[in-house]
């Protein structure tokens, strides 16, 4: 064991230990009633509407680092004429995370790339697309310089060379602490990893889905799928229940139309009908998988929130959750805490682990003098990565205009009763754009006719980034590339069955229909400039 594994490992002891659990539970109340305070005295009202994002991929490896196969799936003739090369899911060398915008994240073939907040207008949206191309592209350049390709992706299906299992199960345990060989040896994430697989009651987490039953030694499976999540800063404490709750009651109708997950790598399946796990398998099973990997305790951390009375109540939701691997300040860092960040770091380390598909974040970075470190954000967490940048950002004006459209207008979305929202998400969940959502119109009745809900969920858009200053031009160069989903009546979820199904009728057998498929989503999402030119 190397000095930097038994550092960790000694870490994640003293972060499991009874004694670090009751620090951990002082410091937290002590800094939830000074956050309740502060957030009542206005010290995290603003002047504006701000917007943000983080996007999420993965790596493949190109050129001379891509594998050799002689299976030839379908895609083969239109990747490239005699290409048999698999773009195989690969590990990203430290050099790509030079460029200022790429983070690591939990598997080593992950990337992250985040927007700076910039306020919500038609200069800060037009700022929020422009950096998220850029950083994307210098991301993506960095990473061809190693023989490696950056996805826009939910999901990834063609595993390294060892394999899917093999890659996602490959453990070894060192100071009676596991460590995932292709998790980031992070202190945080193995102390959860260990906390996650204590809390399993065994040596393996359980997953299941159509024709899957199987279990993982590490949560590392959570890195089969990636997202994006738009932000949306709140000017004032008194105004983040109307946009939170509204926001809950759009999740699903935003799931349907982004869904972009149906599959995971062949080999997990065990089955003999490929057909039928096709018509059953959800469209999200990034859902699933999230879920799963780590709603190990006692309450289920990752699900759709329950409504709020007052912003107090999202400190309170904090501070109740059931707790995945404390740490305290000290451990890592020196100093005073002088900085809110410091000031709240027991907090903020909690709240990295209530994973609920919306919540609400406090603090920020610094915008402009009216619009500072200070603040309150809501994180919108279920959108899974999409095929371009284009499709990304148009995602992005669709939930911030969105919800803010929805309040501004005092719609009466918010008396659709929370159940049938949580009943909506999930039905986003298994059927895409074809589920069954619930909605409440304008004119205050409740409906499933998913054309009037797609309707108004673009109508309120629309208001909400004119009320933000947006040009009518503006707004439909953003909002048209999801819009065309709704006339096709096709999302990239529904468009990796279609090509799925088309190859298993072509003769492919399971693993070439979709591994063909995902060599054509690459090819396409390289090549495209939106979702919308391949409908």
């Amino acid at each position: 064991m190397t000095d930097k594994q038994a550092h960790t490992a000694e870490l994640v002891r003293r972060s499991l230990s009874p004694e670090t659990a009751a620090t951990f539970r002082e410091r937290l109340a002590e800094q939830a009633e000074w956050l309740r305070t502060a957030i009542s005295d206005g010290q995290f009202d603003n002047a504006d509407f701000a917007v943000g994002l983080e996007l999420e991929a993965y790596a493949v490896a190109v050129g001379d680092d891509a594998v050799s196969d002689d299976r030839q799936p379908a895609a083969v003739d239109e990747v490239g004429a005699g290409d048999t090369t698999h773009p195989q899911l690969a590990s990203l060398p430290a050099a790509v995370f030079e460029e200022p915008a790429a983070n690591k994240e939990l598997g080593l073939h992950n990337i992250e790339i985040n927007t700076e907040p910039a306020l919500l207008s038609e200069a800060g949206l037009a700022a929020q697309a422009d950096e998220i191309r850029e950083r994307t592209a210098a991301a993506r350049a960095a990473a061809d310089d190693h023989d490696r390709e950056i996805v826009l992706d939910a999901m990834w299906t063609i595993p390294p060379a060892e394999g899917a299992v093999a890659y996602l199960s490959a453990t070894e345990k060192r100071g009676g602490v596991v460590f995932a060989d292709n998790m980031r040896q992070y202190p945080r994430y193995v102390a959860i990893d260990n906390d996650a697989l204590a809390h399993a009651d065994g040596d393996k987490i359980p997953f299941s889905a159509p024709g899957v039953e199987t279990a993982f030694p590490s949560i590392l499976f959570e890195s089969l799928a990636t997202s994006i999540q738009p932000h949306l800063q709140i000017p004032t404490a008194e105004e983040v229940p109307a946009y939170y709750n509204t926001a809950i009651r759009t999740l699903g109708p935003v799931l349907a139309l982004s869904a972009n997950s149906p599959f995971l790598p062949a080999e997990c399946y065990e089955t003999a009908d490929p057909a039928a796990v096709v018509d059953e398998t959800p469209h999200e099973l990034r859902i699933a998988v999230f879920e799963q990997s780590v709603n190990q305790t006692a309450h289920l951390k990752v699900r759709v929130p329950r409504d709020i009375d007052a912003t107090s109540e999202i400190v309170d939701r904090v501070v109740n959750d059931d707790p995945y691997a404390p740490f305290l300040r000290e451990w890592l860092a020196d100093g005073d805490r002088e900085t809110l960040a410091d000031r709240l770091w027991e907090f903020t380390h909690k709240r990295g682990t209530y994973w609920r598909w919306l919540r609400c974040v406090v603090g920020g970075d610094h915008i402009d003098d009216a619009n500072d470190t200070h603040s309150l954000r809501i994180e919108y967490r279920p959108i899974p990565t999409q095929p371009t940048v284009t499709d990304i950002i148009g995602l992005q004006a669709l939930v911030v205009g969105g919800v803010r459209g929805l309040v501004a207008a005092d719609h009466p979305l918010t008396t659709l009763p929370w159940a049938a929202a949580e009943e909506s998400f999930y039905a986003a969940v298994a059927d895409g754009i074809d589920a069954e959502l619930a909605w409440v119109t304008a004119n205050g009745e409740q409906t499933a006719d998913s054309d009037a809900v797609f309707a108004e969920l673009f109508e309120y858009a629309r208001h909400g980034l004119e009320l933000s200053g947006l040009s009518s031009d503006a707004i439909d160069d953003y909002l048209a590339p999801i819009e065309a989903r709704v006339a096709a009546g096709l999302t990239p979820s529904a468009w990796k069955k279609q090509q799925v199904r088309e190859r298993l009728a072509d003769g492919d057998d399971f693993q070439n229909a979709i591994e063909g498929m995902q060599q054509e989503y690459i090819r396409r999402s390289r090549e495209s400039d939106s979702f919308a030119e391949w409908l």
